[in-house]
């Protein structure tokens, strides 16, 4: 499926303007955790593992207003932690729309049907729900009953109010294809507007066994590669070949840089060796080349859409309809 063609053209046109004025590095996606507070504790979280602690506050409007102008990025996804329990949380939303961001506001949903009052539809925003498998599977790893049955709820009143609704769903050691491919299925009929899929990554002080091996990880994509004319599959056929073993991508983690309540990540959404106080000091002062499977042994499997879909900006040292075609699917 790739991107919508109102996505498709902002990015064509924000990557080939960056070629032009000649920048190596450039936000893609702004990461924003306005905050690290969750109603839930799912087995693969690393934020968890980080967070265990204290948490920090939360993100001010101003302040999640000023991340998403230092990144300069055409695109933002608001995570978390839960984002939902952030009391501003709809006028953060509001103001990134005013400025026509694409924003998609990624949920577990148990807050969902509640908040929906908040948000107002809008092309330039989606809900993206936490889906990681059909019933069993998704409240194991999520660890509560009943999570997946609103979760379906959520998807379903929020379609009819007219809003855009994406997925995610991380794949975990066990999780069959065709189980994934069942969901997609449910999902479909449910109208949902594109489905997000990766492998999980392997934090480190996480039970090993939940994890798939770089072999599982190719194997199991191979076959998602095939659904991409059955499902909207919310990726570039660049980042699933990848996936599947077919094709190498450079890991770019300053294309989609993450902004958190205790400041910017160094490098990437997924460690924090240190955290910056600006999108400058991460962009400029970061050794880049010291991140990167064969350079960090922490790297060597991960295959996140975090780092690697951005990949797909090497095509810039091509040809902007090389551009196009690796957007637009």
């Amino acid at each position: 499926m790739g991107f919508p063609l109102r996505v498709s053209f902002r990015l064509f046109t924000y990557l080939l303007g960056n070629k032009l004025k000649g920048r190596a590095r450039f936000a893609f996606t702004l990461m924003l955790e306005p905050t690290l507070r969750c109603n839930l504790a799912c087995i693969g979280c690393g934020r968890i593992r980080e967070s265990k602690e204290s948490l920090p506050p939360d993100l001010s409007v101003e302040d999640c207003l000023k991340a998403l102008e230092e990144s300069g990025a055409p695109a933002v996804s608001v995570s978390g932690g839960e984002p939902l329990l952030h009391p501003q949380v709809g006028e953060i939303v509001e103001q990134f729309v005013r400025r026509k961001k694409f924003t998609y506001l990624c949920t577990n949903g148990l807050l969902l049907r509640k908040s929906l009052p908040k948000f107002r539809p809008s092309p330039y925003f989606s809900f993206v729900l936490h889906l990681d498998g059909l019933k069993p599977t998704h409240e194991r790893i999520v660890g509560l009953k009943g999570v997946f049955e609103e979760a379906i709820a959520s998807i379903k009143e929020a379609k009819a109010a007219g809003f855009r609704v994406l997925t995610n769903t991380t794949v975990f050691k066990g999780t069959s294809p065709a189980e994934v491919e069942e969901l997609f299925s449910l999902l479909s009929g449910l109208g949902v507007d594109g489905m997000m899929i990766a492998p999980a990554f392997n934090f480190q002080g996480i039970e090993e066994d939940l994890f798939l091996s770089p072999d599982e990880v190719r194997d199991f994509f191979q076959q998602v590669y095939q659904w991409r004319k059955k499902f909207r599959l919310y990726h570039t056929n660049l980042y699933l070949k990848f996936l599947a073993g077919e094709k190498r991508l450079e890991c770019l983690p300053w294309a989609i840089p993450t902004r958190t309540p205790a400041g910017w990540r160094r490098p990437c959404y997924l460690l924090a060796d240190e955290y910056c106080q600006s999108f400058a000091e991460l962009l400029n002062e970061t050794r880049w080349e010291a991140y990167g499977p064969g350079r960090d042994p922490r790297c060597a499997s991960c295959t996140l859409h975090s780092g690697f879909e951005p990949g797909a900006i090497g095509a810039i040292s091509r040809s902007p309809s090389a551009i196009w075609t690796l957007i637009h699917g």
